[in-house]
């Protein structure tokens, strides 16, 4: 059959006239057999080209088991680094020394914890390229993390002015009850934001949250804020428990928005600047305040760790802080040699 079409396109050129003979002699003596086309020959492979950053960067995005915020703080690092070294940049080519300088421009005058947040970012896009064939080695594996030395216990909230704040007369419920709730539980802040009134056990006076990595666990609170609560709730049975104080500007989820009113649920941020405003603190800052609070009682640090959501016990005894200093020297005051003496 070879053979056959072959003799066709002679027969095309011959039909172009004389001037093609020698085309044709030639074309005669040049055509391979049949077993020469099939015996012992492999089709050409196409040319591998080196991945390139920026495709590497969008494939690494891409991941389905790639948590959103984790997608928004790598996209970060990822558009930042190919603004640096260009999109066509081949992964295989990246060293050191290039994400030692990257840094250095980016992150090198941050915190500890941004340098190395962002460190890890670029070590799990590097270990996905590895995964890939893309890279032999890891180039970031000379560049060090740098040492967290911030004080703990600089992140109290002092007893007295927590205090003043929960007798402050000039807050609206819900920032009263909020504030409270997020408090009693020791919850992260977003966590108690995402509750709603069904999740709410009011008798029992918990709730069952979605927590970080979204694994389900118990929150508790105490009495007063439970009264709190109540008024905030009366006569709603659906939607978020907080609520914004404004309709919203744009379509929200029908899971984010309370049927009756039309309200959307209390933002992250909203909230976050609410605190901040009316005390000059962070609410990561009342979450601390709490866990050393329930450390002073005496809480073990298995129940804590239930409370607080932690997986880590040492996340618990290294980042947030210990026993105050009263609780210090109230155990000093009780293991006194002299003083059991002079009471017996």
């Amino acid at each position: 059959m070879i053979r056959r079409q072959w003799r066709i396109v002679r027969g095309n050129l011959a039909s172009h006239g004389p001037d093609l003979q020698l085309a044709r002699s030639r074309a005669g003596e040049d055509l391979p057999t049949l077993s020469a086309m099939t015996t012992g020959r492999k089709a050409p492979e196409p040319e591998a080209h080196p991945l390139d950053l920026g495709t590497a960067a969008v494939n690494f995005l891409a991941r389905r088991d790639l948590a959103a915020r984790s997608r928004t703080v790598y996209g970060q690092t990822l558009g930042r680094l190919v603004a640096d070294l260009g999109t066509q940049s081949p992964v295989a080519d990246l060293s050191g020394s290039d994400l030692a300088v990257f840094l250095e421009r980016h992150y090198g005058h941050a915190a500890p914890a941004t340098w190395n947040l962002n460190l890890a970012a670029l070590r799990s896009f590097l270990a996905f390229c590895a995964r890939h064939g893309a890279l032999q080695a890891d180039p970031s594996a000379t560049i060090e993390r740098r040492t967290l030395r911030t004080n703990p216990d600089r992140r109290v909230i002092p007893a007295a002015q927590l205090e003043t704040l929960w007798r402050r007369d000039d807050l609206s419920l819900r920032e009263k009850t909020f504030w409270r709730l997020a408090y009693d539980s020791a919850a992260r802040a977003n966590e108690v934001l995402s509750l709603d009134i069904p999740d709410l056990d009011p008798q029992a006076k918990t709730a069952l949250i979605i927590g970080k990595g979204g694994t389900p666990r118990q929150i508790n609170w105490y009495t007063h804020t439970a009264h709190l609560l109540a008024r905030l709730c009366a006569r709603r049975h659906s939607g978020p428990v907080f609520l914004a104080e404004r309709l919203p500007r744009q379509p929200v989820a029908s899971v984010d928005r309370d049927t009756k009113t039309g309200r959307a649920r209390l933002s992250y941020r909203r909230a976050a600047e609410l605190f901040a405003t009316n005390t000059a603190w962070t609410l990561h800052q009342l979450r601390h305040t709490r866990i050393r609070e329930l450390k002073d009682q005496g809480c073990p640090l298995p129940v804590l760790q239930k409370i607080t959501g932690h997986t880590s016990l040492r996340t618990l005894t290294e980042h947030y802080p210990g026993p105050s200093p009263d609780t210090v020297r109230a155990y000093y005051d009780g293991t006194d040699p002299t003083a059991r003496r002079q009471t017996r």
